[in-house]
């Protein structure tokens, strides 16, 4: 596992062993930003089952400003500081030890918004519609926020989810990347 482009272009990732995480592949990585970007200009980046911290640092090396690594397992927590030491830049991430639910609800009462919003959760955890919900109510997406969620291609999610629009959905093999818009239009 590496770093597919920009500034940490070709650093190799550490992954966890075992079935604890799942590492997106390089190719739908390069994928996946190849969609949405491919290089960002600045923006606050959130990765919500962070894993080994790949999408966050790929979204950080493609020129977003800032990325909130949330991940709740403990030797997750570990790979993912050291993949962020890989960067030298430490400073560009904010790494949070919690359960997702706990992590949104931080953000909540700190009023974040986030103008990209990874998802990538346990297959077998499927609650992406009810946390999208929710992060759209409580406007933690900023406008024209790019969410991408990764799933098992036997999930299909909504074209509309709240204030989000589905923009794009590709599967590659077990793998289902869809791709939305917020359309809110905040004062």
């Amino acid at each position: 596992m590496r770093v597919v482009a920009g500034e940490y272009g070709g650093r190799k990732l550490k992954s966890l062993s075992g079935d604890n995480t799942r590492p997106t592949t390089d190719k739908v990585k390069g994928a996946i930003f190849n969609m949405i970007g491919p290089f960002f200009d600045g923006g606050v980046c959130l990765d919500l089952y962070s894993g080994s911290g790949g999408l966050a640092i790929e979204a950080v090396s493609r020129g977003m400003a800032h990325a909130y690594c949330v991940e709740r397992n403990f030797k997750a927590m570990q790979i993912i500081k050291e993949n962020v030491a890989i960067t030298k830049e430490p400073e560009k991430f904010t790494l949070l030890k919690k359960d997702a639910k706990l992590a949104l609800a931080a953000f909540i009462a700190e009023e974040k918004k986030f103008d990209l919003v990874l998802l990538d959760p346990p297959y077998a955890k499927q609650q992406l519609i009810a946390e999208l919900e929710a992060m759209a109510g409580n406007n933690l997406f900023a406008n024209q926020a790019v969410v991408v969620c990764e799933t098992s291609k036997e999930v299909v999610l909504p074209s509309e989810i709240a204030t989000l629009n589905q923009i794009r959905q590709q599967n590659y093999g077990i793998t289902s990347i869809t791709i939305y818009r917020n359309e809110a239009a905040y004062a």
